[in-house]
């Protein structure tokens, strides 16, 4: 018990202040132009009042894979795939958030991220997210990491908890993807990272507008 404690705050140590501003220099936003759904709100500013995204502000796989090939480089090989098992599954996504995320684990893990929550005509949203993972879960990493989120029926509705789903996680080439639900919307984080983490885990992410140490 002493060593699984020594071990998350060291994961802690690891996570700054309220954001993951050390992953954003390791890996820098592309530099081809912002997401097809706009800018990231600059830093400060009030968040807009939820909206609900319509029907016709899906993301087309081709849009989804525009985005996905620009914010992960020349490490998105593999994307297509999971793009297209995640549509066969989920249909079109109306989200996605771009960012940046820290974890660790031995056993007991933490994960800590920041990034933006595009939309096509719903607006845009800053979001957080952190959360605990139980399981056979070994190491440590730093991703960039592309959410796909479908049936949001308010941009607002993200400020939740995401449940994992037991038997998503799926790997091909660079990229990992799993995916979390609640209350019928789903959340589907792609993930290439650096670093060691073995093994599969049960956990959740809470979202947040704001920065937060809490994981629970």
């Amino acid at each position: 018990m002493q060593t699984m404690m020594r071990t998350i705050l060291l994961v802690l140590a690891f996570v700054p202040w309220g954001t993951v501003s050390a992953l954003a220099q390791a890996y820098p936003s592309p530099g081809s132009g912002p997401p097809p759904a706009g800018s990231p709100p600059p830093a400060g500013s009030p968040p807009l009042a939820g909206a609900p995204p319509s029907q016709s502000g899906q993301y087309s796989s081709n849009e989804v894979l525009d985005a996905g090939h620009r914010f992960f480089g020349t490490i998105s090989r593999g994307l297509g795939e999971i793009v297209e098992k995640a549509g066969s599954q989920w249909g079109l996504p109306n989200g996605y958030v771009l960012g940046q995320e820290a974890s660790g684990a031995w056993v007991a893990g933490l994960r800590y991220g920041e990034g933006t929550l595009f939309t096509k005509n719903a607006g845009d949203r800053r979001v957080y997210w952190q959360g605990p993972s139980i399981g056979f879960d070994f190491g440590g990493d730093g991703a960039r990491t592309m959410m796909l989120v479908y049936d949001l029926p308010a941009t607002d509705a993200i400020y939740q908890r995401f449940v994992g789903i037991e038997g998503s996680a799926y790997f091909v080439g660079g990229l990992g993807m799993t995916a979390l639900s609640f209350n019928n919307i789903v959340v589907v984080p792609v993930r290439s990272g650096v670093g060691l983490r073995l093994g599969a885990n049960v956990g959740y992410l809470k979202f947040t507008p704001t920065s937060t140490w809490n994981p629970f």
